[in-house]
């Protein structure tokens, strides 16, 4: 019940918060919720998703702990109906509910402020540290509140105001118990987990995360994928001019700023390799609003958009080409000591092939005839035929286009 008692008072907190959120939306009317509306339907297209997903693994983290505390704690208590620390009545099956119930709406909210505020906090430090600091200051935000709640909550009760000497005495026996400190302990573990499940989330990626808890690439399967394989020009005399360790600071940089454009088109970064990122779809998300095509040009927009903050650091603007071609591929996990989800096919050696072609062409970006034929281009991109050509290491020639915008679009950075 003190676990109880800590969620429920932050969960007030909150509470209270968006209250005052909603009660702000109305006085503005009703533009003002066609423009949240809108705005939630915007977010949802786009990288929104990347971010719900981390906030509902924040809340059933954080929904698990909260029943296995209750279980433990009910292992310990056995049939008593009190908490002999406090003389609190304590009934099982109520306490297990409050809990569950209080603990994956306070995970959902750290969760938000995780993925929406705080993520970047901390990036430049190691993993252990990150988490360490991370992990202090939530604690320092939770401990705070509480503190603040407390005080106004003794205050009412007593009729008086927050500094009165009675006040600040159920205060200092309240932050002085050994049962408020306990739960504390076990709040700071669930942040580390938490965390560190974020960490391992964002190193592996969602979807391969999320498929090797499901298992489904445990049995290898054959499905057809859409690649894309986009490579920085001039990566040498780049890496030359300005210096191998800055050059690593703007491959980051690069990588960092092209991660956005791809989840917001449904893209999965499947590998990296040295300048180069292999991305890949799903047949069904590919080819809808033919978001891979999309996705080249808002990285190029990104990048574009980025101009200024490359010229200042790096003096430098880093550019790619991209080769787009789709076809069929065994995916399945492999590896005993570090293992992973890879996929084997022609198809990756074709999209390579194509992608070195861009030189010879004068083009940013090829993509095969096979996959145009499968795109819906109408209104806003044009194809323009390239002709056929052998691809390095296969006898059969393949047709080859690259795409034009028949209007510009101006894709928006968040």
């Amino acid at each position: 019940m003190e676990l109880v008692m800590s969620f429920m008072l932050l969960l007030m907190s909150s509470t209270m918060f968006m209250k005052m959120c909603l009660a702000h939306i109305s006085k503005l009317g009703f533009h003002a919720y066609i423009s949240v509306g809108l705005l939630a339907v915007f977010m949802l297209s786009y990288k929104f998703r990347h971010n719900v997903f981390q906030i509902i693994s924040f809340g059933v983290i954080w929904g698990i702990a909260g029943v296995v505390y209750s279980f433990l704690e009910k292992g310990l208590l056995g049939n008593l109906t009190y908490y002999p620390s406090t003389g609190n009545p304590y009934q099982f099956e109520a306490t297990i509910f409050a809990t569950l119930l209080s603990a994956t709406l306070l995970g959902l909210a750290f969760g938000t402020i995780e993925a929406l505020y705080l993520h970047g906090l901390f990036s430049s430090m190691s993993l252990a540290r990150k988490i360490a600091f991370k992990t202090l200051l939530y604690l320092a935000i939770i401990v705070l509140i509480l503190l603040i709640i407390t005080t106004i909550y003794n205050a009412t009760v007593l009729d008086t105001h927050i500094l009165d000497a009675r006040v600040l005495h159920h205060v200092k026996l309240f932050v002085s118990h050994y049962a408020f400190w306990s739960v504390e302990a076990y709040i700071a573990a669930i942040i580390v987990i938490s965390l560190f499940y974020l960490e391992v989330s964002e190193n592996l990626g969602q979807a391969v995360l999320l498929n090797f808890l499901t298992g489904r690439y445990h049995t290898p399967r054959e499905e057809e994928r859409i690649f894309m394989f986009v490579d920085m020009k001039s990566s040498t005399t780049i890496a030359e001019k300005i210096g191998h360790l800055k050059y690593f600071d703007m491959l980051k940089a690069y990588f960092s700023d092209l991660s956005d454009p791809i989840l917001r088109h449904e893209g999965e970064i499947y590998q990296y390799v040295g300048d180069e990122v292999v991305i890949s779809w799903r047949m069904r998300k590919g080819l809808k609003d033919a978001h891979c095509v999309q996705c080249f040009y808002a990285m190029q927009s990104a990048l574009e958009h980025q101009k200024e903050e490359y010229l200042k650091k790096f003096g430098v603007v880093p550019t790619f080409k991209a080769g787009l071609h789709f076809g069929k591929v065994t995916t399945g996990e492999i590896g005993v000591v570090k293992k992973d989800i890879i996929f084997t096919g022609d198809v990756l050696n074709a999209t390579a092939r194509i992608q070195s072609l861009c030189n010879s062409y004068n083009v940013d970006i090829l993509i095969s005839g096979t996959l145009v034929n499968r795109l819906d281009l109408s209104g806003r991109f044009k194809a323009q035929s390239l002709g056929e050509s052998a691809l390095r290491g296969r006898d059969e020639k393949i047709a080859l286009f690259t795409i034009s915008h028949k209007q510009r679009v101006a894709y928006s950075f968040r």
